[in-house]
């Protein structure tokens, strides 16, 4: 009888021991497995911010160089022309990639410009950004803004020729936008080629800036391109003549 129980004790105590052993591996596999985890996620974050600091591509969108803030530009960020101290101050926001920015620049890029040269007014061009998202991940956009700045802050006679010039060679919506190097060869034939020009595109120099910009705009209620103001009250339909006529009745 007390061998009997010896052996049932004897079996409960394997059985307990089993038990143990069981726990003490389902907790160790546990373990490794949550560790696995932790450095396959950890492995995952070090790529993916590994792969955000890489220099990309020549016209792949991301800064090069360092970042700069233009000197040359108005309180509000404008690339002004014609009289600095007009009562009359006519406000372009555009995008480069913006179409009807590109008709709107085909239909009165012309009168804007007779009027800043007549020296009665002032012209203000805004460059933003907002179309990015139509040049397959190149940040087009962007990226010609940027220019626009470079080329104002170092070429500033040339700057109406390479305006004209970048809507005429506007690349369409979806694709990829133009290279830097085809950015820089636009300003160098519009006359404004200076290696200053040249790296300050490939380098990307304003494209903070253009970003910061593009959000200060938004915040004054402007959410399209081209938006032309008179003073600050919109044109709706910013003709030749719709422009001249608020124009001189201010």
């Amino acid at each position: 009888m007390n061998t009997s129980k010896n052996v049932s004790k004897d079996i409960k105590a394997m059985q307990n021991g089993d038990k143990n052993r069981r726990t003490l591996i389902q907790i160790v596999v546990a373990v490794v497995l949550i560790a696995l985890v932790a450095a396959i996620a950890l492995f995952i974050v070090n790529k993916d911010s590994t792969s955000g600091d890489a220099s990309p591509a020549a016209g792949s969108g991301a800064s090069t160089g360092a970042q700069l803030t233009p000197s040359s530009l108005t309180d509000d960020g404008a690339i002004r022309f014609g009289n600095p101290d007009a009562t009359t101050v006519i406000s372009v926001v555009e995008d480069f990639q913006c179409p009807a920015c590109k008709n709107f620049e085909s239909i009165s890029g012309s009168t804007l410009q007779q009027l800043a040269d007549a020296g009665n007014v002032a012209v203000d061009y805004r460059p933003i950004s907002i179309l990015d998202r139509f040049s397959n991940g190149t940040m087009y956009s962007t990226r010609a803004a940027s220019a626009a700045v470079c080329v104002a802050e170092n070429d500033r006679d040339n700057w109406m020729n390479w305006h004209t010039a970048m809507f005429e060679q506007q690349p369409s919506e979806g694709g990829t936008g133009l290279t830097d190097d085809e950015l820089v060869a636009i300003a160098a034939a519009a006359g404004a080629d200076s290696p200053a020009v040249a790296s300050c595109i490939t380098d990307g120099s304003y494209t903070d800036w253009v970003t910061t910009q593009t959000q200060s705009v938004l915040g004054e209620g402007i959410n399209g391109t081209p938006n032309v103001r008179v003073n600050g009250t919109d044109i709706a339909n910013p003709t030749p003549e719709n422009i001249l006529a608020a124009a001189a009745g201010n």
